[in-house]
Formats: structure tokens, C-alpha cells, sequence
């Protein structure tokens, strides 16, 4: 089963409710409704339904214990973001990590980015 989640991709809207409940933690759908409200115009019953087809999808797992009903995200963001990268080497990038890494790497990229980035390097040919 664990193969099968890690397959399933989150949709922009999905991955926009992924990221309030890695930042929250479990929350009920008023919770994320009031986040995603803070920056999108975004009705109660759309978050509901996009989070009934994620919990679908297992993309989060759903306490019905209680008469709200609690999400919470079934992977960790790095679980995700590995995935999607993976995913995304793959298609884009003919398997190649250096091309991915090439081309997100620009004259846009921060000092700061630049030293973690070469922390990060240093630390794995260690």
C-alpha cells in the first residue's frame, strides 16, 4: 500500500491543503478552510471536497472520531517532496539529477542558498 500512495501525485489544490496541514498539523476542514482563506478565495465546501477525494486517495487519513472530522497529512513534506522530485527527474530530466539541479540553479539563487547548497555537497562526498 505504501507503493501506492508514494504513486499518487497531489494536484496543485491538493498540495495547497498539504502544506496547512504540515504546517498546523491535524486540523478539521473549518481550520483549513480559515488558512487557505488568508490568501485564496476558496469556499468551505470546496476544501471539504478536495480533502474527502484526498483522504480517496490517501493522500491524508481522516480521525471520525469526534463530529468534526480531523486531517492530517499521510506522508511527511520531505516523504512528498521526494516523491514529486523523483517524479519530476524522471519526466523532465531523462533520470538525471545534475540536469534538474543545473537548470534550478541561476543568477536568482541567493548566497545563502548557494552556501547551504554547498554545506549539503561537502556533506555527501563526506
Amino acid at each position: 500500500m505504501a507503493n501506492e500512495t508514494a504513486s499518487v501525485k497531489p494536484t496543485e489544490a491538493e498540495l495547497t491543503l498539504l502544506n496547512i496541514l504540515w504546517k498546523t498539523g491535524p486540523a478539521t476542514v473549518r481550520q483549513v478552510h480559515d488558512a487557505v482563506s488568508e490568501t485564496q478565495k476558496t469556499g468551505y465546501t470546496t476544501v471539504l471536497k478536495i480533502l474527502q477525494i484526498m483522504h480517496e486517495k490517501s493522500l491524508v487519513i481522516r480521525d471520525e472520531s469526534n463530529r468534526a472530522h480531523v486531517y492530517a497529512a499521510a506522508n511527511s513534506e520531505v516523504q512528498t517532496q521526494s516523491s514529486l522530485i523523483k517524479d519530476l527527474i524522471g519526466k523532465a530530466f531523462g533520470g538525471s539529477t545534475s540536469k534538474l539541479v543545473m537548470r534550478a540553479i541561476d543568477e536568482s539563487t541567493s548566497k545563502e542558498e548557494i552556501k547551504d547548497i554547498r554545506e549539503l555537497l561537502d556533506s555527501l562526498e563526506k
